[in-house]
């Protein structure tokens, strides 16, 4: 049985990192394993021009422990106002590595998000001319479509549509949490890339629900039936380069995830890593971890894969803190149910 397991240093291609005093508290749990990360746009305000994403840069790398290093991949709000000419520039700079599509009111901090698609039409198309992704929550939010079904109907009704009258259009669809998106995806060879959290390849719908509602597995997209965490598990594992790590990390109080109507998200950037080397231990694909961390998301975003490198160990069962501390209050870090026996080390 393998015990140890280095590979290149990781990346995350989804991360929630806020700002002010909780930046300052959950970056350092990130940057403890991970090289990259792209990084999510919807502050309050949003970031939406090149230069909001520069001061945004500015204030994590101002957060980051000394001798630590990390970038942050910086991403654009796509609102219906949104320039064309100043995507463009970003973009060129090297500011700038995606462009993060909202639909209003989809999930947290949304409501500046797309409702007309045809008043982007331009921002997608000089996107798609110069090969910048479109970073995609995929979900509808209209009122009449259940809530279990709302990535299902994105790819139908916006996604494959957007695809198809914009060809070239490089695009993510984030945190997929369906068949249906496995599927899509490996329907289509070119262009389209996928990021799976690590919180869905854990739970299904029955642990936000069954013996009380449970806050802290709640998140958007929520997590589906059984069967569609097998068939997340199943293409993370698979080697399939289309398929990479997103973790999703989003840290929320305990004050506001413990209420009458409390936030979507799950804290998982603490202790992602232990909890995938168990998943894909379990699922006989140990050797293709690294592949799903630390190389498809560089290949789909035409970067370099990471010289440094992380050893994982597996031995007794690794502690982790149950909340991080922040100035804003305590953050619960994700539970995955089980113990965990692999180790990180630098």
């Amino acid at each position: 049985m393998t015990q140890t397991l280095t590979i290149a240093r990781p990346d995350d291609w989804h991360l929630h990192l806020r700002d002010g005093a909780m930046l300052r508290a959950v970056l350092p749990e990130t940057a403890r394993h991970f090289a990259r990360a792209i990084i999510m746009p919807n502050l309050v305000p949003p970031v939406v021009t090149g230069a909001d994403a520069a001061a945004y840069r500015d204030r994590i790398l101002a957060a980051l422990p000394q001798g630590t290093t990390f970038e942050p991949l910086m991403t654009l709000y796509l609102t219906e106002d949104t320039d064309p000419a100043d995507v463009a520039a970003a973009a060129e700079s090297g500011l700038v590595k995606a462009v993060k599509l909202y639909p209003a009111g989809a999930t947290t901090n949304s409501a500046s998000g797309v409702r007309d698609f045809d008043r982007v039409r331009g921002v997608l198309e000089k996107m798609a001319e110069i090969g910048l992704p479109l970073c995609v929550h995929g979900e509808v939010t209209d009122s009449d479509i259940d809530i279990f079904d709302r990535e299902a109907v994105f790819i139908d009704r916006v996604l494959d549509p957007i695809r198809r009258a914009t060809p070239g259009l490089r695009v993510v669809m984030e945190h997929i949490t369906t068949r249906d998106g496995v599927e899509y995806v490996k329907a289509n060879d070119t262009d389209l890339g996928a990021t799976i959290t690590t919180h869905h390849l854990v739970i299904n719908r029955n642990h936000i629900l069954v013996g009380g509602i449970k806050p802290h597995y709640y998140c958007l997209p929520v997590a589906k039936r059984e069967e569609h965490r097998l068939a997340l598990r199943t293409a993370a594992t698979s080697g399939d380069t289309r398929f990479f790590l997103g973790t999703d990390s989003a840290p929320h109080t305990d004050s506001n995830k413990e209420t009458a109507c409390g936030c979507a998200g799950c804290f998982t950037a603490t202790n992602t890593l232990s909890i995938l080397a168990q998943v894909f231990e379990e699922e006989g694909a140990l050797d293709r971890l690294e592949g799903f961390t630390s190389r498809n998301g560089p290949a789909f975003y035409g970067l370099p894969v990471n010289e440094a490198t992380v050893t994982l160990t597996k031995g007794d069962a690794v502690s982790y803190p149950a909340k991080i501390i922040t100035g804003e209050g305590e953050v619960t870090v994700f539970d995955p149910g089980f113990p965990l026996h692999w180790a990180v080390a630098g």
